[in-house]
């Protein structure tokens, strides 16, 4: 018999080094993906409430408001040592003589008289009135879910800032305790400090600037030991690759969802009390929902009620991952409402996403994204009201390569989303590496076109679509030196002046400028554009290979765009004001992400994933 069982725990064993090891096998898949709504789940344990001086004090201290917090070094605390089933157990084990069950009671806190002065300070940061008296209004503070992360942190005395500890410190730091005495962790703690130590060693190598991760791409994945029983698998990755690109659509880092591969950054998992190998357990229901490391994992409570973006009733995974994220990024709590980064949960609005200080605290890392585009323009298309009337609108619009974005001019940012395929918003025009667009808009002319190499396309914006044929039957695309007799082709850049009425074609560093009332190019063009657009600073000048030209009508301004700088051209106001600055002169030179915000690339992977 005892051959037999012992055969079973050893076929046990080896089921579950397997299971561990595999990468997500068909059975396992069609489990998570089910709907589990039929499965009666067990009641879920509840985090304790705060309602005494003493529990309010734990609190205090745990989230770092009597002393800030070592969190990154307690990330590697050891894994409380359950225990261990004596082998031989009926020799040491006997029935109780007490008739009633002893309840468990935990130690009691002395009350630091620093207590009412940490208090003030936690009331004060959460816009409560700092009375240092635990009142009703700070115990419904504290008792709302919230963030397993400190408030309050020490900084971290690893050399290289990140999760885990170097590969050359394996040695046990007291190597005279073996066997029974050395504590023994679980499968999954040591499964996970391997992979750490491994990314630790990469980044170490790599990273000259500790404050931030070195490479501009970051693999993460979903643990197959660490899926929700919440929501399918398929639901899970689709709000973590959401999250994942509101931060990349912020910042010059691009965040790639990584399944077999082994060099992954960030590992995102969900577990229940002491999880995942981690040193911190969490709490059950209520409380702290998750937490996070700086520059390594994530992992959610899955006590909690996570739901996906749509639905109004429990905790929102997609705020709570967005959030976490900031933390594996080098994100403080930020104490403010409508922070992404605000410690404690509230409600996910229909329009979720990063505000202002949330993303300029995570440029001071990282930086703004930077970079050129081949075509910008304001997009104008004529509407009318219910009564019949018409009005104009217009939207600014960036391209590059095969992609584009709109931008928001009075949010001064790019809409959430973006970018998106040419092919997808701009019917029958190239499908990438437009050169120019010009909107040629007089008294008796409306005419849109995009330019790529030897030919251009006409557009019309009340079908939002390409002409194939306009109503002078002009077949589109055609030649450029068919629809604009003289003009170079192809062209670096071109835009249309209205007080002149002359559309200006830019190659290399010459200009032509084209009549349009007269369907020519104007006598003695092409000129050096030097001499056509001069500098107001003899040295600040783009001298030629013009990225893109655009008029804007926010700033009624026009702008010279190469590389990642513009010129803006002086206007006629600023002639009036100043009558020796040079007309059409340019002024010296801005970054292009001074004044136009937070356009980035996102990885292709995350391209297509809809909010």
């Amino acid at each position: 018999m005892e051959q037999v069982v012992g055969l079973k725990t050893v076929l046990i064993l080896i089921a579950a080094s397997y299971l561990l090891s595999i990468k997500g096998t068909g059975s396992e898949r069609v489990f998570h993906s089910r709907d589990h709504s039929d499965l009666e789940l067990p009641n879920h344990p509840q985090a304790d409430a705060i309602l005494s001086p003493e529990a309010a004090q734990q609190y205090l201290m745990k989230y770092g408001w009597v002393t800030p917090v070592n969190w990154e070094e307690q990330a590697f605390g050891d894994i409380p040592e359950l225990d261990q089933a004596p082998q031989d157990v009926f020799q040491l084990i006997s029935e109780g003589e007490s008739t009633e069950r002893t309840t468990f009671m935990s130690p009691k806190t002395e009350i630091s008289p620093d207590f009412s002065e940490s208090l003030k300070k936690f009331q004060e940061a959460n816009g409560l009135n700092a009375t240092g008296l635990l009142d009703t209004p700070t115990k419904v503070t504290m008792n709302k879910p919230r963030c397993g992360v400190p408030d309050i942190k020490a900084p971290s005395k690893r050399k290289n800032a990140t999760l885990s500890l170097l590969a050359t410190n394996t040695t046990p730091h007291n190597s005279s305790h073996t066997g029974n005495s050395r504590r023994k962790r679980n499968v999954l703690s040591t499964l996970f400090d391997h992979f750490r130590r491994r990314r630790d060693d990469r980044e170490a190598l790599e990273n000259e600037n500790p404050a931030s991760f070195s490479k501009r791409t970051l693999k993460w994945r979903l643990m197959g030991e660490g899926y929700s029983m919440q929501l399918s698998i398929e639901q899970q990755r689709r709000i973590l690759i959401t999250a994942f690109r509101m931060w990349s659509e912020v910042i010059p880092l691009q965040f790639e969802e990584d399944l077999t591969g082994e060099d992954i950054d960030i590992r995102v998992g969900f577990g229940t009390g002491q999880h995942l190998g981690c040193s911190q357990a969490f709490d059950g229901v209520g409380q702290q929902f998750a937490h996070a490391w700086y520059l390594g994992d994530i992992h959610f409570d899955d006590d909690e009620h996570f739901v996906g973006p749509s639905s109004e009733q429990g905790i929102s995974l997609l705020k709570v991952a967005v959030h976490e994220i900031g933390h594996a990024l080098g994100l403080p709590h930020i104490n403010r409402l409508g922070s992404v980064m605000q410690p404690n949960y509230t409600p996910q609005g229909k329009h979720f996403e990063l505000d202002w200080e949330d993303r300029k605290t995570v440029q001071k890392k990282y930086g703004a994204c930077d970079g050129s585009f081949s075509t910008i323009f304001d997009w104008v298309r004529k509407e009318r009201n219910s009564r019949g009337e018409v009005f104009y609108r217009f939207n600014t619009y960036f391209f590059k390569t095969g992609w584009y974005w709109m931008y928001e001019n009075k949010s001064n940012r790019t809409r959430f989303g973006d970018p998106l395929p040419i092919k997808t918003g701009w019917k029958g025009v190239p499908e990438n590496n437009i050169d120019a667009y010009v909107h040629v808009w007089t008294w008796n002319i409306d005419a849109q076109y995009f330019f790529k190499g030897t030919q251009v396309w006409r557009y019309d914006p009340e079908k939002d679509m390409a002409y194939t044929e306009d109503w002078k039957k002009n077949k589109y695309p055609q030649l450029i030196s068919d629809a604009f007799p003289g003009a170079p082709s192809p062209v670096d850049a071109a835009f249309f002046d209205k007080k002149d009425r002359l559309i200006y074609f830019f190659r290399g560093n010459n200009v032509t400028a084209f009549s349009v009332d007269k369907n020519k190019v104007v006598d003695h063009f092409p000129k050096w554009i030097i001499d056509v657009f001069p500098p107001v600073e003899p040295s600040d000048h783009p001298v030629g290979h013009i990225d893109a030209i655009y008029y804007s009508y926010t700033y009624q301004a026009t702008y010279f765009i190469k590389d990642s700088y513009y010129w803006k051209m002086v206007k006629d106001q600023d002639r009036q004001a100043n009558a020796s600055l040079p007309v059409n002169g340019l002024w010296p030179r801005k970054k292009i992400n001074s004044k136009w915000y937070d356009i980035c690339d996102v990885h292709p992977s995350v391209l297509f994933n809809a909010r």
